[in-house]
């Protein structure tokens, strides 16, 4: 198998299949693929045997139910392209490289890699983090693909040194990277500021992947100009958003 990772704003994943290669993804993640590529779709996918358990595990950690396995009977090509502006990473996964990612990260990844749910490393972290703090783990042995949203930062941290990200920028982290909760300093911040309650503190040693435009943070800022009530408003919502599309077009485009 090789691969290529196409394009800029709007990265399109490229693999070139031989006779017997299997990639796995999750449901609704395919752009095209070549006529000698099967699909076969189920409840499990990847090195793990699947199942109902593991599904609902999945999908508790922000995956889709249903895995798509693709398998070439003979040379062909295989595409997935970015959902929304950013970056298609590739990533080694094997017994000491494991990865935790945010809940909408995962692309696809060959036959040897599974999905999972990542487990909190401290309980308060899933029962107050909210969305934001629901992980995936990827396990197992082979090439992964992982898409994050925005510009891409990545960072090394020492042993010992804390950075706090707000929960949405967080985008993948090794394993190594101790991930807990903790709230935004002093009483007025909490009472008033508009930058939520809890923080994400990632602390070294180990590298992580910090992404600048967070999925929940795109549709707040759609929200005032999709949620228009009444005849004119909605009206006026509608021109607005056929002119965001024509303007982020024309973006794509160069124009």
């Amino acid at each position: 198998m090789r691969h290529t990772i196409e394009g800029t704003t709007m990265p399109v994943l490229k693999l070139d299949l031989d006779p017997g290669d299997k990639i796995v993804a999750e449901s609704g993640e395919l752009s095209w693929l070549s006529a000698g590529i099967d699909l076969s779709s189920g409840l499990g996918g990847g090195a793990s045997a699947g199942g109902l358990m593991n599904a609902m595990k999945r999908k508790v950690a922000g995956g889709s139910l249903f895995m798509t396995e693709y398998t070439a009977r003979e040379p062909g090509e295989l595409a997935f392209a970015a959902r929304v502006p950013g970056h298609i990473v590739q990533v080694d996964v094997d017994g000491s490289h494991e990865y935790r990612i945010h809940r909408h990260g995962f692309l696809c990844a060959t036959g040897g890699v599974s999905l999972e749910l990542a487990f909190q490393q401290k309980f308060s972290s899933g029962l107050f983090g909210g969305d934001g703090f629901r992980l995936q783990k990827l396990v197992g042995e082979g090439l992964a693909f992982v898409e994050l949203s925005g510009e891409l930062i990545e960072r090394e941290l020492q042993a010992g040194e804390v950075l706090r990200v707000h929960p949405g920028h967080v985008g993948m982290f090794e394993p190594a990277v101790s991930f807990e909760i903790t709230t935004v300093p002093g009483i007025a911040n909490k009472l008033f500021g508009s930058d939520g309650l809890f923080l994400a503190k990632l602390t070294g040693p180990g590298r992580i992947w910090l992404q600048t435009m967070p999925l929940p943070v795109l549709a707040s800022a759609l929200a005032p100009y999709l949620a228009a009530s009444g005849g004119t408003a909605a009206g006026e919502g509608a021109l607005a958003g056929v002119g965001a599309a024509k303007l982020i077009g024309g973006l794509l485009r160069g124009e």
